[in-house]
């Protein structure tokens, strides 16, 4: 029997904000150890919360970006449940009034987007007792959260994965989210089942907790679905369960039953009052909101006839976008431009680990050598040892071609002069190509190059060679 996975996600994502959601501490990664920390924060009695509006307003900037409601009213709830990180014994998030709900992205239907905080953070290794205790960071806790829950519209960990990468990829261009998965700051747990192909019923889901690579989302779906195909086909019956990916081992294992809401005997938060966004302040948040990466990837192929390819690779952010799009209004031509985008600008971005942000070749300077090229001023490999020196130096390509002479050689005289002393040199080579050996044309021309230092203009040096030998 044939079956398919049915794929939901729930996805954690800090927001960007200077403090935490309900007290004044900075909500900055890498601190020491408990020192972004406060009565409130550490849950101490008497200490109480107030919402931070720039929380409220990122968590409005993502649900409109993917399509939902926003609620006039949503609600606190306390979640109780105990764990060493969380210092209250509950987490103050949102449950029966969310903030947000029925979205869309990409043909996954969004459930709810809703505000929490975040916990703190279990050590359990570097330090010399490790082995036998557990030590807390409190510096997380208080974080503002959102959550992310999609329906089970995804039926394979290849689209998990893609629909996760993808949704990173509007958190951060809005602003709202650093997309550093390492740091913690963007988490995902997956909810997975099998059922025959063709059946409508869900089967009995697992729930696999903290994913935090898009690498390990699709391994650990991959496993998980296999795992409980095995299960149903051997006989057996699939518990609903939270499991845990171990990436050493390559398999999902067992953290504990799967709790249901009940269980966390949600009520409303006694010390805040109800969330109330007004349509104005909607509205305010949305005029402000930036094009995002599917609408200016569909622009950049109508308005600048780029391929879908191209299109794809120049909106992976928006400051990368921001540069092609700045190279285009300085007059570079735009397939040109996204070429030494994605090509030689890349190249060395990676080779010294740089963002296109920290690029120390402006757009505009991009712009000018690719139009010294355009326009026949120097050639096509002259302009990447200019560029080399662009990036390294500072300096414009119009400087660089001035000072070290680069201008190219267009000149019919100079070329037919070139080309002449290297079929002299060369008869061998000359005599095979007029023996039918056409293939030492590229050589020859080569040999014309190199003599020109690499100035000299190609389709020239084509069109005076062939006449030269009289092709």
């Amino acid at each position: 029997m044939d079956y398919e996975a049915v794929i939901g996600l729930e996805i954690h994502a800090q927001l960007l904000t200077a403090s935490k959601i309900f007290c004044g501490c900075s909500a900055a990664f890498g601190a020491p150890p408990n020192t972004h920390v406060c009565p409130v924060c550490l849950g101490l009695p008497g200490a109480l919360p107030v919402l931070n509006r720039a929380a409220v307003d990122d968590a409005i900037r993502a649900a409109l970006a993917l399509g939902c409601t926003i609620h006039e009213t949503s609600i606190f709830a306390r979640k109780n449940y105990f764990y060493p990180d969380l210092p209250k014994g509950y987490q103050i998030s949102q449950y029966e009034q969310p903030l947000a709900t029925d979205g869309e992205m990409d043909g996954v239907g969004i459930i709810r987007v809703h505000l929490e905080e975040d916990a703190g953070k279990s050590l359990h290794e570097g330090f010399p007792d490790s082995d036998r205790k557990t030590y807390v960071d409190y510096n997380r806790s208080g974080v503002p959260l959102i959550e992310i829950v999609t329906q089970p519209d995804l039926r394979s960990a290849a689209d998990a994965a893609e629909f996760f990468s993808r949704l990173r990829s509007v958190l951060v261009w809005l602003g709202v989210n650093d997309g550093n998965m390492e740091e913690g700051s963007l988490r995902c747990d997956a909810n997975v089942s099998v059922r025959p192909v063709g059946a409508q019923n869900l089967g009995t889901k697992a729930e696999v907790k903290n994913l935090n690579s898009f690498r390990f989302l699709q391994k650990a779906l991959e496993h998980e679905i296999a795992r409980q195909i095995g299960v149903i086909s051997e006989g057996g019956r699939v518990v609903q369960e939270t499991r845990l990916w171990d990436s050493a081992a390559g398999r999902t294992v067992s953290m504990r039953s799967k709790e249901e809401a009940h269980d966390y005997r949600y009520f409303p938060e006694p010390d805040l009052p109800p969330v109330v966004v007004d349509a104005n302040r909607v509205q305010q948040i949305r005029s402000a909101m930036p094009e995002l990466p599917g609408a200016r990837r569909r622009r950049f192929v109508e308005q600048y006839a780029l391929p879908e390819y191209d299109a794809g690779q120049l909106t992976q952010t928006r400051a990368l976008a921001d540069y092609f799009e700045s190279a285009v209004a300085a007059g570079a031509p735009a397939k040109l431009s996204s070429n030494w985008i994605m090509g030689e600008l890349a190249r060395k971005l990676k080779e010294e680990d740089r963002g296109i942000d920290a690029s120390p070749l402006t757009a505009s300077r991009l712009a000018e050598l690719i139009a010294l090229v355009n326009n026949g001023t120097i050639s096509g490999s002259i302009a990447k040892d200019v560029f080399e020196k662009m990036f390294a130096s500072g300096r414009t390509a119009g400087e660089i071609v001035a000072a070290e002479g680069l201008t190219q050689i267009d000149d019919e005289s100079q070329i037919v002069g070139l080309i002449a002393d290297v079929l002299s040199r060369h008869a061998d080579a000359v005599a095979q190509y007029r023996g039918g050996k056409t293939t030492t044309f590229g050589f020859l021309v080569g040999q014309v190059m190199k003599a020109a230092a690499g100035k000299a203009n190609p389709k020239r040096v084509n069109e005076l060679l062939r006449k030269a030998l009289g092709a």
